[in-house]
């Protein structure tokens, strides 16, 4: 090349230019009652949601009774889960993880259900096992840790099993707490102590084997509404008598401390709360709410009863019972542990796994 000619100048490309050639990515939670997906593209230190699907399924319903998965919610779920397929396709995603959870861990014929999926979905899905829910749950919810926070209880309401994560971060600075909780690896759950790379210390964690549908179902035969829920949240709280830092003389909780629910119950109770007319996910994800203000909602449910909660905009009829037996759930935690803010995350398991996933592969800062 000559003196006189000049070279060619190279082109500088937006952030969103960049952003749209970076992979896609898919999580798929398969719980007791629903099948939920996401489809997202790594952005800076987050991510950009491009689809998204949520259908109820109820694929643990009568489980309880035989302990196996019908044959009429197997077929509810695959003819989901082709829709799944089809957007994952459609989408052209690279990256994808696809999880059950509960229902297919408990069924006994749970395994046999994923080999069919996979069949006749050409999906293929992994059980989970609790602590692997727990650990995704918490990275997903991590958006709505405050940066004083000391220590977070994560509690994580489903429709088969309850998570609750208790984390202690006095050895992490404040500035990295988040990133810290997003570097958790699946085997710091079983540890139970301080973690030498990412100071994070699992103070203690639990899966209670009951969520809104299994704890519905051990109580069906209780007809009047106020006596299931009192028997729904005495039976819960017996279970978890043995868990977190109050019940033992080393531990003790901070001043700094912190509880981040997600769940479809804990979500309801805030919409119904700030009386939204329509489910509003910009104003419920990072609402806050105090152990009385959730109490007040929760004999709100009482007093109406079925009929009542069966015409909230926010319950509606197909929820008018799981949402008690989640509240019953929710108000023995708060019983244990009040709060003058639970942080309420519309978020969880399928943005844990998105996070986990893009940290994995080097997408995410």
């Amino acid at each position: 090349m000559s003196k006189m000619q000049k070279s060619k100048p190279k082109l500088i490309e937006s952030p969103a230019v960049v952003s749209e050639k970076l992979p896609l990515f898919a999580a798929l939670d398969l719980g007791t009652n629903s099948c939920r997906m996401l489809i997202a593209r790594p952005r800076k230190s987050d991510f950009e949601v491009i689809d998204a699907f949520s259908k109820t399924v109820y694929l643990g319903k009568g489980m309880d009774s035989s302990g196996k998965l019908s044959n009429s919610a197997m077929k509810r779920t695959i003819s989901a889960l082709h829709v799944c397929q089809k957007k994952l396709i459609s989408n052209e995603v690279k990256y994808t993880r696809l999880v059950a959870t509960a229902a297919c861990r408990q069924a006994l014929n749970g395994r046999e259900f994923i080999k069919r999926a996979r069949k006749e979905s050409n999906l293929k899905l992994e059980i989970i096992n609790p602590s692997e829910e727990a650990r995704l749950a918490v990275i997903g919810s991590v958006g709505h840790l405050k940066p004083m926070t000391e220590q977070v209880l994560v509690v994580d309401i489903g429709g088969g099993s309850t998570e609750l994560v208790w984390l202690d971060l006095t050895n992490v600075e404040a500035k990295n707490r988040k990133n810290s909780i997003m570097m958790m690896q699946s085997n710091q759950l079983r540890k139970k102590e301080l973690d030498k790379l990412t100071g994070v210390k699992v103070v203690d964690w639990i899966s209670v084997p009951f969520g809104v549908t299994t704890l519905k179902e051990q109580y069906s035969d209780v007809e009047e509404d106020k006596a299931a829920y009192a028997m729904m949240s005495w039976y819960f709280e017996e279970y978890i008598t043995h868990f977190g830092p109050s019940h033992s003389n080393e531990l003790k909780i901070l001043p700094n401390f912190q509880i981040i629910g997600t769940s479809g119950t804990i979500t309801t109770i805030a919409a119904t709360k700030l009386g939204l007319l329509k489910y509003d996910r910009q104003k419920v994800d990072g609402y806050e709410m105090t152990s009385a203000q959730v109490g007040v909602e929760i004999d709100r449910y009482l007093t109406g009863g079925p009929d009542w909660r069966a015409k909230n905009p926010c319950i509606g009829d197909s929820r008018k019972d799981f949402i008690m037996s989640g509240a019953a759930i929710l108000r023995s935690i708060l019983r244990v542990w009040p709060t003058n803010t639970l942080t309420v995350a519309d978020r969880g398991l399928r943005e844990g796994i998105l996070y986990s996933q893009m940290v994995k592969q080097g997408y995410l800062r």
